[in-house]
């Protein structure tokens, strides 16, 4: 474990309180882990032990975290022997849980319009983003979510009438979550799910972007996470309207707390180009520093 992260991580036997299953191997899982609930942040994760007989833990992005509560949530699909054991868990089973780990994103009063990109199992960072800005008071946050997915969502969708400048009418996919915190979402696939944007959740961004008068863009700022190609085309789109970005990076991890060096990424620093550990110094990162300009 690297020293900048001891005493923020911790090591706990989460008990399973509750495990939702959705299409195309997708499931919500909440553990209680007070520890992880108390100093989680939106970016972060947690390394996971699936069953007894697995060893090697899997690094799960968190999607929702309820201190008080004590509990953690998070959205994974079924890949391998390690999820399908995790799918198996039921209310009461115990698994070992290591987190929060990582550097989560970091929103800024000066630009209090957020637009949430998320890509799959990207979503999960996005959404736990949103219900944090809700209890923040220090900006009037006007957080905006565009969530894709090439399979069902992992929820049911729901219908929305509010209007949204740039996006087409027809285009009233919503998350149920978001519109009971009041938060405006809007859904795309290119599998023909009904009221889904059709086409990338980038390109939805860019219509949406489109429609805003320049002084409202500079009020902006763009917290994705998702699928490498997805964050690249953000970081494109970011960097044509000119706003501020930053990427959940997605990346394989054998010890998830920096000491194996097995996720590095190249990052441009102030000090030059320099390799970055996705487990630690990411998993967010400022878009331009791992999505350059290119010539």
């Amino acid at each position: 474990m690297s020293a900048g992260t001891r005493g923020t991580i911790f090591l706990e036997e989460g008990r399973v309180l509750q495990q939702a299953a959705f299409e195309a191997g997708q499931f919500v899982i909440r553990i209680a882990a007070p520890k992880c609930a108390a100093h989680a942040s939106p970016g972060s994760f947690a390394h996971i032990t699936c069953h007894e007989t697995i060893p090697m833990r899997r690094p799960l992005s968190l999607m929702r975290a309820e201190p008080r509560a004590g509990w953690v949530e998070i959205l994974y699909k079924v890949e391998g022997a390690g999820l399908r054991a995790l799918s198996e868990a039921r209310a009461g089973d115990v698994l070992s849980i290591l987190g929060p780990i990582g550097q989560g994103f970091t929103a800024h009063p000066a630009r209090p319009r957020a637009l949430l990109i998320g890509g799959g199992v990207g979503i999960p960072p996005v959404v736990f983003l949103a219900e944090h800005l809700l209890a923040r008071k220090d900006a009037p946050w006007k957080p905006l979510a565009f969530l894709g997915s090439e399979v069902p969502f992992p929820f049911r969708p729901g219908s929305t009438r509010t209007p949204l400048a740039g996006i087409a009418a027809e285009v009233s996919a919503s998350m149920p979550l978001m519109d009971d915190w009041g938060i405006a979402s809007r859904l795309a696939s290119r599998s023909g799910i009904n009221g889904c944007f059709n086409g990338f959740v980038t390109e939805l961004a860019d219509a949406w972007l489109q429609s805003l008068p320049a002084q409202e863009l500079t009020d902006c700022e763009i917290f994705a996470c998702g699928p490498t190609p997805m964050l690249a085309s953000t970081a494109l789109l970011a960097r044509r309207y000119g706003i501020a970005c930053q990427v959940c990076l997605e990346e394989f991890m054998a010890c998830g707390v920096g000491g194996c060096a097995g996720c590095t990424v190249l990052a441009q620093t102030p000090a030059g180009p320099a390799m970055k550990r996705v487990c630690v110094d990411g998993p967010v990162f400022d878009a331009y520093s791992v999505f350059p300009a290119t010539d």
